[in-house]
């Protein structure tokens, strides 16, 4: 079932995202394509501070999952029709970009034109041509100020620290009907749920594996 076979029926969606994962530029482009953009909140993040609190690792920092992660967001990009370029170098520092967010009030279609710098345009945010450029088209020729300012700094950590209590471990995460859903290959699954509701996560085998018992755990 694809994105815009889902019925994609009205609701709220809530969306983490941070921009330094291709993933979450490749799912909101598939949202973009059956979802109302009014019916999604965005909450721009910052991924770092998620893997520190829950103790784990980027998939960059681990060198064959770092080749194995930019192939699979290929694939998943030739897959979807989504266009993706990479950005010069990756991980990049995603603060100024993601504070540019919050200063455009993550707005839907901000953070989709931010994503799509990086991602589709391979864009270089480091760069203060391109960085004007794309403060240009986002209306905001005061970004670099708006960016520096404690109220956009203090926007963003909130935003995160809110994710945090909310149990949110990773981006791309889309929260519907109550139900968290991470990761781009997870973007069916949470349609689904927009569209026909939650009983099917809860049924069969979907229901025994909400209360599977852990069997052995890795000492400390």
């Amino acid at each position: 079932m694809s994105a815009r076979d889902a019925g994609c029926r009205d609701g709220d969606v809530e969306w983490f995202f941070d921009v330094v994962s291709p993933f979450a530029y490749l799912q909101l482009e598939q949202l973009a394509a059956c979802l109302d953009p009014g019916r999604v909140r965005c909450h721009p993040v910052v991924l770092g501070v998620l893997l520190e609190h829950w103790g784990t690792r980027g998939p960059a920092e681990v060198p064959r999952k770092r080749v194995q992660t930019y192939r699979s967001a290929l694939a998943r990009s030739q897959a979807t029709g989504v266009p993706l370029r990479f950005p010069p170098a990756h991980p990049f520092n995603p603060l100024p970009l993601l504070r540019l967010a919050v200063a455009a009030q993550a707005r839907f279609d901000a953070v989709r034109q931010i994503l799509r710098f990086v991602w589709r345009d391979g864009g270089d945010a480091s760069d203060p041509q391109q960085w004007q450029s794309l403060a240009r088209q986002l209306g905001l020729p005061d970004a670099a100020e708006r960016v520096g300012s404690e109220a956009v700094k203090s926007g963003l950590r909130g935003s995160t620290a809110g994710a945090l209590a909310r149990g949110v471990f990773g981006v791309p995460t889309l929260v519907v009907r109550g139900e968290y859903f991470w990761g781009e290959d997870a973007t069916e699954m949470a349609l689904r749920t927009l569209a026909q509701g939650t009983a099917w996560l809860h049924a069969d085998e979907w229901a025994r594996a909400l209360d599977l018992p852990v069997g052995v755990s890795r000492r400390a």
